[in-house]
């Protein structure tokens, strides 16, 4: 079987690792890749999604997996010109995976489909958005489409509100959007996966990420850095809950609005004092989840994706862990307001019982590792409780350093 990966970022080297591993052996190429995907995966020679879809009719590709979340969005859509070229996708349509790029339309199918999630006005302006929060704080603000895990914000009072509405209308830093004036929830957060396939859907092992950049989850927000990962990390009864009340709901509202939906579909959910609420939809695997959650599982992902890109969800070929898993993130001086790049990596070599993926780096001219990006690895150790996966992530992260090295201290080990 021939696969091609589409993303560049940890997430991506995440998949192409667990694909690799997979019994039936897939030859796998990425677009567009990194230095160390391409140490698994093949390069492509393509320069955006219509030479991308070329190349792989060309070249005979049996498989596409969506990484990255722009890409099912962008153009014409990836999986919608997949499935105009006969190519299996494992990844959603255009018109679906809106439930990522507009928190509008998100929002809108969730109150339809009657799914317990906080309420939200959605504003067209500085004066809209104001009028919305009518001093009321905390609020949650979000920008309406995609912005690489930055565009939401958690505001406490009028000054830090003022300073996401002006990046959004002012700065335009996410180009033109609207902004929901969402319900500040309370209560901890999980990261539910599900590999959904028409009307049938499995449930991946549940994950809680860490967005804030500091430890005590304080500083700025994030793309994430960290992760922990187990089937223990919420109770049976909860995950029955979330099940009965979100994920079932939601396949059948898809399949209700005519929304085709092969792919992993990514639950945000605030687990409140009067029950689960959805805060956000991803159309793909969540990064750094993704990182932390592929290690625990066993199986076949290869043949997976394959049978449910062609619309056969097969539970027999993958098994899932009870252990933890801890994703510790290594990010570069700066971010995430900047990042910087060109500072060597030091200690890979070090690393033993733990996996390393990589995130934003690059080979120097010297073939040595250096920073290339805000988030540079993620650190992965696992072990039969959480105490100990927690202990194998952070001694392993201790081994590595670059200059202007950012990390929490506290991933697997904060509870909320």
């Amino acid at each position: 079987m021939r696969i091609l990966v589409v993303g560049k970022g940890g997430r991506e080297h995440a998949l192409v690792k667990a694909l690799a591993e997979s019994p039936s052996q897939p030859e796998l190429f990425c677009f567009p890749g990194s230095d160390a995907i391409f140490e698994t995966a093949k390069s492509v020679e393509a320069d955006g999604l219509e030479s991308l879809v070329a190349w792989m009719t060309a070249n005979s590709i049996d498989l596409c997996v969506a990484g990255e979340e722009s890409y099912l969005v962008k153009g014409d859509g990836l999986a919608n010109l997949c499935e105009k070229n006969n190519i299996p996708c494992w990844g959603p349509p255009k018109e679906s995976a809106q439930l990522e790029a507009s928190k509008e339309f998100a929002k809108d199918f969730l109150v339809r489909n009657h799914i317990p999630t906080p309420r939200a006005t959605a504003t067209e302006n500085l004066a809209e958005a104001l009028a919305a929060i009518s001093g009321k704080f905390p609020t949650v603000l979000k920008f309406d489409g995609l912005a690489a895990g930055k565009g939401v914000a958690v505001c406490v009072d009028e000054s830090s509100s003022l300073d996401f509405l002006n990046e959004v209308f002012t700065h335009r830093r996410f180009g033109p959007g609207r902004v929901l004036v969402e319900q500040c929830l309370t209560g901890p957060e999980v990261s539910i996966f599900a590999a959904i396939v028409d009307d049938q859907y499995l449930i991946f092992t549940p994950a809680r990420d860490y967005k804030r950049a500091n430890d005590g989850d304080l500083g700025s927000n994030t793309g994430g850095m960290g992760a922990v990962a187990s089937r223990r990390l919420i109770s049976p009864e909860m995950l029955d809950q979330i099940e009965k009340e979100i994920v079932r709901p939601t396949v059948s509202g898809l399949r209700s609005e005519g929304l085709a939906y092969r792919g992993f579909l990514y639950f945000g959910i605030m687990l409140t004092p009067t029950g689960p609420q959805v805060i956000e939809y991803n159309c793909r695997f969540g990064d750094p989840e993704c990182q932390a959650v592929m290690p625990l599982l066993a199986g076949d992902l290869a043949e997976f994706c394959f049978a449910g890109a062609k619309g056969d969800l097969r539970n027999d070929l993958i098994q899932f862990s009870d252990g933890w898993s801890v994703c510790v993130i290594l990010a570069s001086a700066g971010y995430p307001e900047t990042s910087r790049n060109g500072d060597k990596i030091s200690g890979l070599e070090k690393i033993h019982g733990a996996r390393i993926y990589h995130s934003g780096t690059r080979r120097s001219a010297t073939g040595e590792w250096e920073t290339n990006g805000g988030r540079v690895l993620a650190v992965v150790a696992g072990g039969p409780t959480r105490a100990e996966a927690v202990i194998h992530a952070h001694e392993a992260a201790d081994s590595i350093s670059f200059e202007g090295l950012q990390r929490r201290r506290d991933i697997g080990i904060l509870n909320f």
